[in-house]
């Protein structure tokens, strides 16, 4: 193990934030970016690595990764298409605890000539993937570091739902992974970190960003967000624009917030399915289910599911019942956790700060009237929970 793989293994989602000056596939994002700068911005706002764009074509250099250095300590990826030993040992020269090796780029013999050069070096490196084929050959190669790209670099074009795909089939590999491209929400990186991503890469979000530093502490601020009980596209559209994070639609019967169907919600968000006793097929992103219990519409805690495996805990309260000892029930769960149980604007706050949930969920103290959401109430609670 290295420093690198360390921080990105931490417990939590960790973000691998991204110096770069354009794209080949979107052109300018910050022709004026100063990389010392960002680089110790970054460090400050909570990420956990740094990658520096080395190749001219991205408007990067090795000058760039070195006046990194100069600025701050946290680990430093160095991003280029690096094939040949010397270039390896140029990064490393230039301040890299770690290099990328794109397996698109090379074949498994000279992947691993690489790997083992740099291991002489005593820098790490982040072996990267596209596609099911090329996650093989980094298993087989025996990388640490995984990286996971939802770009097509020959297309550019982004494909997260085959990304998480190919996330959630390796998540109990052993080694790290790093879900790449696509991330500018904090729905979408919960999304890459509930596939089983230890880390997210992010780049152009940061870089398009008026404040980048602010841009990153947003994407990785917790807990994230959830209104439930939608049951019109009006407040679906109201709950997107206050900024929550996931929209939950309860399908259970008896449920006086009961929807229909599960809506469709735009890609930076995450849709949830709401059941009880029996989860099915609603084509949402996540499914919270409650158990049942006699004489009342659902029993009391669930689980949030993804693709039929648990990824976080949800502490509720009793169907229309209080519990005074709530919160510390709460506290005492260990992972994810999602606080729900009569929250509101006017409690949520105090609530967050005093279990640091996951997520909170909110359904009722949201609502003119059951299933009927009050537009004033959701953009309060979310930005109270915040």
């Amino acid at each position: 193990m290295g420093r690198f793989r360390d921080a990105l293994a931490a417990p939590g989602l960790a973000a691998i934030a991204e110096v770069k000056r354009r794209s080949p596939s979107a052109g300018d994002l910050r022709p004026d970016a100063d990389p010392a700068r960002l680089a110790k911005q970054f460090d400050n706002a909570g990420a956990a690595a740094i990658s520096i764009l080395v190749d001219e074509r991205f408007g990067g250099s090795l000058e760039d990764l070195a006046a990194a250095r100069a600025t701050t300590a946290a680990p430093l990826l160095a991003k280029g298409f690096f094939t040949e030993e010397r270039e390896l040992l140029n990064a490393k020269a230039a301040g890299a605890d770690a290099v990328l090796i794109l397996l698109r780029d090379v074949d498994d013999q000279r992947a691993a000539a690489l790997t083992a050069y740099a291991r002489e070096l005593g820098i790490e490196t982040l072996v990267e993937a596209h596609e099911a084929n090329e996650l093989e050959r980094a298993i087989e190669l025996g990388a640490e570091v995984i990286g996971i790209n939802a770009r097509d670099l020959e297309t550019f074009e982004i494909d997260r739902p085959a990304q998480l795909d190919l996330v959630a089939r390796v998540r109990h590999h052993g080694g790290v992974i790093v879900a790449e491209s696509g991330v500018h929400s904090r729905a979408q990186g919960a999304a890459a970190e509930l596939a089983g991503a230890d880390a997210i890469l992010i780049g152009s979000a940061l870089m398009r960003a008026a404040d980048p530093a602010a841009r990153l502490r947003e994407i990785l601020a917790r807990p994230l967000v959830k209104v439930c009980g939608l049951t019109r596209r009006d407040d679906v559209d109201a709950a997107v624009e206050a900024g929550a994070d996931m929209l939950g639609f309860i399908l259970a019967e008896g449920s006086p917030r009961r929807a229909t169907e599960v809506l469709t919600v735009p890609d930076d968000c995450l849709s949830v399915a709401v059941f009880v006793g029996e989860a099915q097929d609603a084509g949402s992103n996540l499914v919270q289910l409650y158990p049942q219990e006699q004489g009342r519409v659902r029993g009391r805690d669930a689980v949030l599911l993804r693709d039929g495996e648990t990824v976080a805990q949800v502490v509720d309260l009793p169907w229309e019942e209080q519990d005074p000892l709530h919160l510390q029930r709460a506290a005492a769960v260990a992972g994810r956790l999602m606080l729900a149980g009569r929250l509101g604007p006017d409690n949520v706050r105090e609530a967050v700060r005093a279990i640091r949930p996951w997520a909170v969920d909110a359904a009722s103290r949201l609502e003119s009237e059951p299933g009927i959401k009050d537009h004033d109430k959701v953009r309060a609670f979310v930005e109270a929970a915040r």
